[in-house]
Formats: structure tokens, C-alpha cells, sequence
């Protein structure tokens, strides 16, 4: 089993471009899968719509995890059940491959789950009378449920040659595990605040007033202006 790490960056790997002719679904797949994804490490089982992969349809699937390095078919491609002559659906992911190579499926399913990371297999079918010689390319990608554990995988197999006598099982000749890069997710916009400078109630030229000292002759000169006088016309007379 490889894994790609930081020192394998500087080198330009052509089997990556070699999978992408043969397999062009499985790419589609992983595109659609990193854009529900966003900036989050997997996205929900739940965010899964079929027409985001309707041309992959028929070589895609959906496992659940059951127990570690166990996983069944809850929603399978007709391919997968051309390869098997049978309903697949409920079955262990490990149906599809040999007594030898199951042990390496179980370790490829809880690296997955408990990476969470990409998985990509390289296999090879098993010969027989009525079964030719058959390629094929299976990915896994990890998911969570609605609970939010990884416990789901949207994964896509696809086969180049006639299937024939079936049921076909396969052996792994290559895993490779692939770290998921998390992406930052962008900054919300937002719009500086502008300060306006308050002045205080009595600095503000529609309220001002000076301030005059305080006098009591004042109190007293006013009461005097102001204290009611007899009319000009009238005069007190005073008589014994």
C-alpha cells in the first residue's frame, strides 16, 4: 500500500493521467465529491444527489460502515450487479474479490474511514473458463453520516474488458492512499464601522448657552421689575 506524502510532490506521477483516460468516471466522481465537501474534511451522506453524478450512475455506490475493516452495500450501480449475476445490495464490499485480497479491502476501508482519506485500488480479475482477462479501478471516498461520524463511503468501480461467466471477483494489485487537503475557507465580507465623534449635550452649538455666575441682588432687582404697578389713571386717596 502507498501513500502519497510531502516528498512525492516534486514528482509528476503519468499513471494519474493514464487512470484519467481509462477511467474518466472515476474523476468525475472525486470532483463532484470535493465540491459538496467545501472547506470541511468529507461532506454529509445526506448532501448526496444522483444527478450531480448521472453519468456514473451505473459504476457508482454507496457503503455503510458495520465494524471495523466491514462495510456493505447500501446503494449499488447495475454494473456491480452485472459483475456479481446477482442483487448486491446488503452484501460486504468484500464479495467482489478473492479470499487473498480481502484482507487488503478491509485495511483499504478502515485507512478510509479512519483517515478519513481517499482511497484508490488498482485490481485484476480472476481468469476462468468463460471469465476473460478484466482491469478495473475502484475509488472510496469517505463520508459523514447524520450523526457526523465517518461512516459512510461514496465509492466508484469501473471495469475495462467483458465481464463473461460471472460471478467476477477480483485481486488487488495496487492501493494507494491519498490525504485529503483541507482548503481555508474564505472570510466572511464584512464593512469597517464608521466611528462618528459625539459631543457632549452642552458642546453643541444648537443647545449652548453661556454660563452666567450666580447673583441673589439679581433675584431681588428682578422681582422688583417685575412686580404688577397700579394703572397711570389711578391714585390712592386717603381721607380722615
Amino acid at each position: 500500500m502507498r501513500r502519497d506524502n510531502d516528498s512525492d510532490r516534486n514528482v509528476i506521477s503519468m499513471n494519474r493521467f493514464v487512470d484519467k483516460e481509462r477511467f474518466p468516471l472515476l474523476a468525475e466522481v472525486e470532483a463532484y465529491w470535493d465540491g459538496l465537501r467545501g472547506p470541511r474534511p468529507v461532506p454529509m451522506r445526506s448532501e448526496v444527489d444522483p444527478r450531480g453524478i448521472e453519468r456514473a450512475l451505473e459504476y457508482a455506490f454507496i457503503l455503510e460502515r458495520i465494524a471495523p475493516g466491514v462495510a456493505r452495500l447500501r446503494i449499488a450501480g447495475s454494473h456491480l450487479t452485472d459483475l456479481m449475476g446477482m442483487e448486491v445490495r446488503g452484501m460486504p464490499l468484500t464479495a467482489f474479490f478473492t479470499p487473498d485480497a480481502r484482507k487488503q479491502i478491509t485495511k483499504c476501508l478502515e485507512d478510509v474511514f479512519s483517515g478519513p482519506a481517499i482511497g484508490e485500488v488498482m485490481l485484476s480479475a480472476d481468469k476462468g473458463i468463460g471469465k476473460p482477462a478484466m482491469d478495473a479501478k475502484m475509488l472510496l471516498l469517505p463520508m459523514a453520516s447524520d450523526m457526523g461520524d465517518v461512516s459512510r463511503i461514496l465509492g466508484c468501480f469501473v471495469t475495462n474488458g467483458q465481464i463473461g461467466r460471472t460471478p467476477r471477483r477480483f485481486n488487488v494489485t495496487d492501493v494507494k492512499m491519498r490525504d485529503i487537503a483541507l482548503r481555508e475557507q474564505p472570510p466572511l465580507a464584512s464593512v469597517p464601522l464608521r466611528k462618528t465623534p459625539v459631543k457632549p449635550l452642552q458642546d453643541r452649538a444648537e443647545f449652548s448657552e453661556s454660563a452666567a455666575p450666580f447673583d441673589r441682588g439679581q433675584i431681588k432687582e428682578s422681582r422688583l421689575v417685575n412686580r404688577p404697578s397700579l394703572p397711570p389713571y389711578l391714585r390712592l386717596v386717603e381721607t380722615d
